[in-house]
């Protein structure tokens, strides 16, 4: 077949392809309804556009717009951004082929109710000293692309629960106010409303009504709004609220509005009347707050405060020192927690558990250990309850985990626990590492502890985190059992193996009568359960004694071991073991 095109004959030189002339651009333009082409003299702010301009923006002639100050007043005043911000605010920097940019825009046209939109790009020159010295560009109409964008990103940013924005969109709407706040000099506030004790509705009538109950909330705030404000599904029992125009009187008279319009009256639900209040916490921003994840923290900080004062209370964020000082420590612990694990700078102690009769080994607790950049060990105690708060220790589990399954693999003979905190128990992630370095039959010399505390948290998840555990072949023990109340029922409905006494009703048995009759009345109704026991925080021989004698199946403490490297465990131990049978 004839490639038509490799027939074609060369083109003449004098026939090449030319650029197009500036009056060819300009007749082009002018027969394009949704595209104008203009030149901006930066200098003297002379603005020169294509012949069609006058009819796209809605005047009547090209003096109207022959400025940059002129064509601005176009605009609606609710932008927050024209092109002079995007010229003159840009970072980039001009080495003779100009900087790019592009923004969206609506004007104001006389001839139309609603704005019209406006797609502008362009690039601009910078004169001798740098700065920007002209811009040319094109803008174009692109109102019903506009229009169907909005629309999109409205199905996509509603919380289908409550019909408010979803958190992703409230964190948009919180940009622009932030923005906006910053261009025109104006503060906005921020408002977070919790429902109170949502947990309660679920056990009492269940996850549908607590839905219910949710989206009935939302409709209570909806209905005390102002038109300009934004209402977004902040998490499960949380509400934002983006208060325009807002200085802190304004934001405590609007707060107690949307707490009192909750607790006015009880919801009428499917099940009856159901009393429900909310809580607040607020900032101003920008005040107190300049950028998002400020306002965010600083309203949750603020709401924090008013749930440890009372129910249905509000309370505005204030900068203090103290709170400051607090902020500047947590920073500072989370870049010791997460360059740790980052580096390696994670691993473990090990503290013998040993049979109460015999005080022969019966397994190791793994404790985690941080190492700063210079090799000094991190205070555990210190920095743990920190990495909880702040979310990391989920973090700090994994790499437990992990050491923790090396060691089990690397010697065939030994037992250990380690434990996890209540964000693990609820945490999939781990569970799915937890099953990949179970392989090889590593679990039944494995014992996974949950303090009491995170087990009665909520006891159907524990439940489910503990059949998943024993289903590796691994025991599941209660840490620090009797400092959570909890009941014997949720300890048979758990199906753990193993209860570990609380260190403090234990360490004071040779002085304390009441300590002595509630560890005693906890080992006879363990055993009854058929659990295993360890008492934690053993220190004499006498208090041993008494714990022998009602029962207890392990100890923990001073007496046999503290936690050291694995080669000094043994010889721990080896001691304790004499003095024992001394």
């Amino acid at each position: 077949m004839n490639n038509s095109f490799e027939q074609r004959a060369p083109i003449p030189a004098s026939e090449s392809a030319t650029a197009l002339g500036a009056e060819d651009v300009a007749a082009i333009f002018a027969t394009m309804g949704g595209e104008a082409a203009y030149a901006w003299d930066a200098a003297n702010d002379r603005l020169v556009w294509s012949a069609n301009a006058p009819d796209l923006v809605g005047v009547t002639s090209l003096d109207e717009i022959s400025s940059g100050r002129l064509f601005a007043a176009l605009l609606d005043p609710e932008n927050p951004f024209n092109r002079y911000d995007a010229v003159f605010g840009s970072a980039g920097r001009d080495d003779g082929e100009g900087v790019p940019y592009e923004l969206r825009y609506s004007l104001k046209r006389a001839s139309e109710a609603e704005s019209c939109w406006v797609e502008d790009c362009g690039r601009w020159y910078a004169g001798k000293m740098g700065n920007p010295a002209r811009a040319a560009g094109v803008i174009r109409i692109v109102t019903e692309r506009h229009r169907r964008e909005q629309q999109l990103l409205q199905s996509t940013a509603i919380d289908s629960l409550t019909g408010s924005m979803n958190r992703s969109r409230l964190v948009q709407a919180m940009e622009e106010s932030l923005t906006r706040g910053s261009h025109k000099q104006t503060s906005f506030g921020f408002l977070l409303i919790g429902i109170d004790d949502l947990g309660r509705v679920n056990r009492s009538y269940g996850f549908d009504l607590a839905d219910q109950v949710i989206g009935m909330v939302a409709q209570r705030l909806c209905s005390v709004m102002r038109t300009s404000d934004a209402l977004g599904r902040f998490s499960g029992n949380k509400f934002g609220v983006i208060l325009h125009e807002c200085d802190e009187e304004a934001l405590a008279v609007a707060a107690a509005r949307f707490v009192n319009a909750v607790r006015e009256a009880p919801l009428e639900t499917a099940v009856g009347p159901v009393a429900i209040s909310v809580t607040a916490g607020g900032v101003i921003a920008p005040r107190h707050a300049r950028t998002v994840a400020e306002v965010m923290g600083r309203a949750q900080e603020a709401l924090d405060l008013a749930q440890g004062a009372a129910r249905g209370t509000f309370r505005a964020y204030a900068p203090s020192l103290e709170s400051e000082a607090r902020r500047k420590e947590n920073l500072r612990q989370t870049d010791v927690i997460v360059s740790a694990l980052n580096d390696r700078r994670v691993s473990m102690a090990f503290q013998p558990v040993v049979n109460a009769k015999t005080r022969e080994l019966a397994f190791r607790e793994c404790l985690v250990r941080l190492f700063d950049h210079d090799g000094a060990e991190i205070d555990a105690m210190s920095i743990v309850p920190v990495a909880e708060k702040l979310d990391l220790v989920r973090m700090i589990d994994h790499r437990v985990l992990e050491l923790a399954a090396g060691e089990l693999r690397e010697d065939s003979a030994m037992r250990c626990s380690l434990n996890v905190s209540a964000s693990t128990v609820h945490d999939p992630v781990w569970l799915a590492a937890f099953g990949a370095e179970m392989r090889g039959g590593i679990g039944g010399r494995l014992i996974v502890e949950i303090t009491e505390s995170a087990a009665i948290r909520d006891v159907e998840a524990t439940r489910r985190f503990v059949a998943h555990v024993k289903g590796a072949g691994c025991k599941v023990a209660i840490d620090d059992f009797g400092a959570g109340y909890s009941s014997f029922r949720n300890l048979r409905r758990l199906g753990v193996d193993m209860v570990k006494i609380d260190g403090s009703f234990v360490a004071n048995l040779e002085y304390a009568p009441d300590d002595r009759a509630f560890v005693r009345a906890l080992l006879e109704l363990a055993h009854e359960l058929g659990l295993e026991t360890v008492a934690e925080w053993v220190q004499s021989e006498e208090a041993a004694a008494w714990l022998i004698e009602w029962g207890c199946d392990y100890f923990q403490g001073a007496l046999v071991g503290l936690a050291a490297t694995k080669p000094n465990v043994q010889t721990v131990i080896k001691e304790g073991v004499a003095r024992a049978t001394a």
